[in-house]
Formats: structure tokens, C-alpha cells, sequence
């Protein structure tokens, strides 16, 4: 059932295959990095909130976590290619839907929806599309560039944002996908699909209890910044006195188990299930899915973190806080091509191992160089280096899972690899902003707790007012706070100093946090296997790499 693969060098897959794939994966990427900057001007643009702006990304990431494991099975029913190109129309309506929304649940229907429904379609096909459309040899370094096309889309899309929200409209993004969609189906077409020998059965039950697992665990992991992780939070909702975050990850956690009986009967009873259970026992798969949580936990988590310091603490534009990330794309896009151009046979847990360790490093050093006279500039060499090695896991681990497995099985490979990277996604980013808010409000009561300057009586105010955590302010939004609360200028003087102290606090805990599941992730790396798909040291073949 596979589709020839390119043999011809710099052949046809090269030149229109491989910027096909990497465009769509760049598009998925886009939208939330790119919202972030403008949630403000979209929220009084459609007459709603900050909140139902961010609901509404809630509401996408949530739809790509349900769908993304079925998503992979449909390829597999009309093929790979059609999928892929179905997403994009999907997608592309979704896009359009939202550039001319008029209100917010036209928006969540469009962009929520529409667009994750396209994405759960689209991302599982990617994956199962380069490895039909390129040899095994080749697929490091076509993993490396789509992979890599999706991280830039989230470095640059401060950038697009900025850009288009300043001079234009933010709704001139969404219109921009449309063209950008009809542009990869025109070309989608001169990709090689994977026609399935037999066709397949779709596992309805296990579509279902795959889907309310990961969405519920999603979800609560998703609304731990305003409920907490385990100890609710003032005014937040509590069940037997616990954070409803544990709840929902907990039953989340237990429809999975159940999914993964199911799916086990499934097969004992001589039927087709949704996702092969014996893959949690393929080592070189697991092992690559679980430095895929943590490259994606890692890399959101820094995505969250920078920006706040460059656009709040130090007050830059959203255009130069999208300049200043650009560092990152330069050696991350120069990692990915690179490393499978000039080093095909190099060990791929060598390499990200070193990946993971360039990523520890950039952590520490931007932590490190966090200081109340810091510029915009400390961020260049840690985000070089965060960069690095981002760049050179996304140059071997997608062609580490999909080598695991037969061809045939690379769709289904996609959709739960794209669930573990949604997975280590949302996680990364809520705990950063988790361990930032939690940091920052001890660390600024603490000082206005010390401070003789602040009266009893605006201690005690504050104790109350903010126990369910400090925002994350610029010294301007600061002040108009301060002086719409009437604050003298003591009280002025003493909260300025305080919260530019406990940003920094907060922001070094979030990074010490990453720079920990870096570390973490290094105990993990035993499982990559030390020789590439397809050559004599691994002992594998085309389709059906090593099972180290």
C-alpha cells in the first residue's frame, strides 16, 4: 500500500512534497501565536470579553485534543492525501468563517470548530504523507522541516500579528489562511498518496472514550490557572474541597485505561481497533513520544514565558517582541535541515540528547541572566541555544516514531503522536503560567508585607483582594491601577519596586521549571535507538525501523 518513494535526489518531492507539508503543518501552527497579541482588539472588535477570547482558544486546542487520534484513523479509511486535502478545506472555511465573524460564537464556530476539526485531518496525515512520499533514508530531514515549519509559525506569529493588528485588521490573518489553503491544494495534488490495501473499520466506541479522555484531561489541565491545581482558588469551584483540575485530569486518566481495554478486546476478539495497543509496547515509539511531550512541554512553556518578559515587563511592541524570538527560528530552522543533510548517519539519540541539553542550557542562561537592569537583549543567546536544540529533536524524532511501525500504520502513529504534542503543549503552557503566577504573588505580598512605607490597612487589603494570585502587569498598567485606586505615592513607590522585583521572581521560577523537565526528559533518551531507520546498524527497513 505504500506509494513509491522519491529516489531521484533533489527530485519532485523535494522541491513541491516537502513545502506542501511544511506549509500546512506552518498554518496549523499559526493561529494561536499569532492571537495572542491581539486578543484585546479581537475582543472589542466582535463586542465580547478577554475571557471568551481565550475561551475560544481553549475551545480549539480542546477540539484538536479530542479528534486528533480518530482524526489519524479517517486517513486511513479515504486515504491519506484526501484526507489531508479535506482538513485543508475544512480548515480554510474555518478561516473564513472567522475573518468575518461578526460576533463570538460565529468565532468559535469557525475558528474553534472548523479549524480544529480540520487540524485533527490534517497534522495525522502530514505525518503518514512524508513517510509514503520520501525513502527512509530521507525522512530525518523532511521530519526536520516540517516539524520545524510548525515551531517557526509559533515563533513569527507575534510578528504576522503585531503587524497586521497595528497597520491592518487581525481579521486579514484569517483571510491571508484562506489563500494560503487554496494555495496548498493546489499543490496538494502533486503529492503521492498511500491507498489502503483493504479498507479499514473506524472503532466508533473507542473514537468516543479516546476523545472525552483527552478532552477531559485537556480541559482540566487547561483551567488550572483559574481554579489551581490542587488547592482551589478563591471563588473557584471545589469538590470534597479539591480543585476540580484533579477531578477532571483523574477522569480523564481513567477513560484512556478504559479506552485501552477496550481497544485490547478489540483485538483479542479478531477486530480492527482504533489504536493498536501493542504499540505502548513498541520501546523506539514510546521513547519517541515521550520526547515529543517533553520538546513541546519545553518549547510552549518557553513561548509563554519570553514574550510576557519582552512585552510586559519591559514594555516592548508586539512587533519588536516578535523580532527579538526571531533568533530562535535562524538556528532552529538551520538545526533541522542541517543535521539529516550533513550528518545522515549521525545517532539520533546523540543528537537529542544534545537537543535536550541545548534546550537545558538556554533555559538556565535566560534564567540566569533575568536582572531588574536586564534589556531585550539577554534573550538572543538563550534563545539561540533554545533554538539549537529544538531544531535538532525535530530533525530526528518524527522519523524515529513513524520508523517503528509499518507504513500502513503511519497515520495512526500521526494522530497519537499529535495527541501527545497537544498534550505536552497545554501542559507546558499551564504550568509556566501556573508557577509564574504563583511565584510572582508570594514574592510581591512578601515585599509589601516588609515594606514599613505601606500602611497596615492596604497590607491587609491587599492579602485579601490578591491571595488568589497577582496578575502579570507592566509598570504602566500598574499605575493606573494605582491611581484609579487613589494610592499615595509612597504606596505608589513601594508597589512599583515589588512587582518589578516578583516579575522577575515569577519569570525565573517558570524558567527553572522548564530547565527541570529538560533535565527530566534526559533520563528518557535511552529509548531512541542509536542508528538511523533503514541503515545496517539499526536492522531495520523501509517502513518498519528498529525495535531497540
Amino acid at each position: 500500500m505504500t506509494p513509491k518513494a522519491d529516489t531521484g535526489g533533489r527530485s519532485t518531492s523535494t522541491r513541491v512534497v516537502l513545502p506542501t507539508l511544511a506549509a500546512g503543518q506552518f498554518l496549523m501552527a499559526l493561529d494561536s501565536s499569532v492571537m495572542n497579541v491581539s486578543i484585546a482588539t479581537v475582543a472589542d472588535d466582535v463586542g465580547s470579553t478577554v475571557t471568551g477570547i481565550q475561551g475560544a482558544i481553549t475551545a480549539y486546542t480542546l477540539v484538536m485534543a479530542m479528534l486528533m487520534i480518530p482524526g489519524g484513523k479517517v486517513g486511513a479509511l479515504i486515504g491519506r492525501k484526501r484526507a489531508f486535502m479535506i482538513g485543508c478545506g475544512i480548515y480554510g472555511c474555518g478561516s473564513l468563517t472567522t475573518a468575518l465573524a461578526p460576533n463570538l460564537p460565529v468565532l468559535l464556530i469557525g475558528w474553534a470548530f472548523l479549524e480544529g476539526v480540520g487540524a485533527s485531518l490534517i497534522l495525522p496525515a502530514i505525518v503518514a504523507l512524508v513517510a509514503g512520499n520520501f525513502s527512509v533514508e530521507r525522512r530525518p530531514g523532511a521530519y526536520g522541516l516540517v516539524a520545524a515549519a510548525g515551531a517557526v509559525a509559533i515563533a513569527v506569529g507575534p510578528l504576522i500579528g503585531g503587524v497586521a493588528t497595528t497597520y491592518f485588521s487581525w481579521r486579514w490573518v484569517f483571510a491571508g489562511e484562506v489563500v494560503l489553503v487554496l494555495g496548498i491544494l493546489v499543490l496538494a495534488r502533486r503529492v503521492a498518496d498511500a491507498v489502503p490495501d483493504r479498507r479499514p473499520r473506524l472503532d466508533l466506541v473507542g473514537a468516543v472514550l479516546s476523545a472525552l479522555g483527552l478532552g477531559i484531561f485537556v480541559f482540566g489541565v487547561l483551567r488550572s490557572d483559574q481554579w489551581g491545581w490542587f488547592r482551589p482558588k478563591p471563588d473557584a469551584p471545589s469538590w470534597l474541597g479539591v480543585s476540580p483540575v484533579v477531578w477532571l485530569m483523574l477522569a480523564g486518566l481513567f477513560l484512556i485505561w478504559v479506552f485501552l481495554r477496550w481497544e485490547a478486546r478489540l483485538v483479542a476478539q479478531g477486530r480492527e481497533p482504533l489504536v493498536d495497543p501493542a504499540l505502548l509496547g513498541n520501546r523506539q515509539l514510546t521513547g519517541g513520544l515521550t520526547m515529543f511531550f517533553f520538546q513541546y512541554l519545553v518549547q510552549m512553556g518557553v513561548f509563554f514565558v519570553v514574550p510576557l518578559y519582552l512585552s510586559v515587563a519591559l514594555g516592548l511592541s508586539a512587533l519588536d517582541t516578535g523580532a527579538r524570538i526571531l533568533p530562535l527560528s535562524l538556528t532552529l530552522l538551520a538545526a533541522a535541515i542541517l543535521i539529516p543533510r550533513l550528518l545522515p548517519d549521525v545517532s539520533p539519540r546523540r543528537v537529542v540528547r544534545l537537543g535536550v541539553l541545548a534546550m537545558f542550557a538556554g533555559a538556565v542562561s535566560l534564567m540566569a541572566a533575568l536582572d531588574a537592569g536586564a534589556g531585550a537583549e539577554i534573550v538572543t543567546i538563550p534563545l539561540l541555544l533554545i533554538g539549537l536544540g529544538m531544531g535538532a529533536l525535530a530533525s530526528q524524532l518524527g522519523s524515529v516514531t513513524v520508523s517503528s511501525v509499518p507504513d500502513e500504520q503511519s497515520a495512526e502513529v500521526g494522530g497519537v503522536q499529535n495527541s501527545v504534542t497537544n498534550l505536552g503543549a497545554s501542559i507546558g503552557t499551564a504550568l509556566a503560567g501556573s508557577i509564574l503566577i504563583a511565584t510572582l504573588t508570594t514574592s510581591f505580598l512578601t515585599s509589601i508585607e516588609q515594606n514599613p512605607a505601606v500602611p497596615t490597612a492596604v497590607k491587609t487589603q491587599a492579602n485579601v483582594q490578591l491571595q488568589s494570585g497577582v496578575p502579570f502587569l507592566s509598570d504602566a498598567q500598574l499605575k493606573t491601577a494605582l491611581k484609579d485606586a487613589d494610592a499615595s505615592a509612597d504606596v505608589t513607590a513601594a508597589a512599583l519596586d515589588a512587582n518589578a522585583a516578583a516579575r522577575l521572581d515569577g519569570l525565573r521560577a517558570a524558567l527553572a521549571v522548564l530547565a527541570l523537565a529538560a533535565l527530566v526528559a534526559l533520563f528518557f533518551t535511552h529509548r531512541i535507538p542509536t542508528a538511523q531507520p533503514g541503515s545496517s546498524a539499526g536492522g531495520g527497513s523501509p517502513g518498519r525501523g528498529p525495535r531497540t
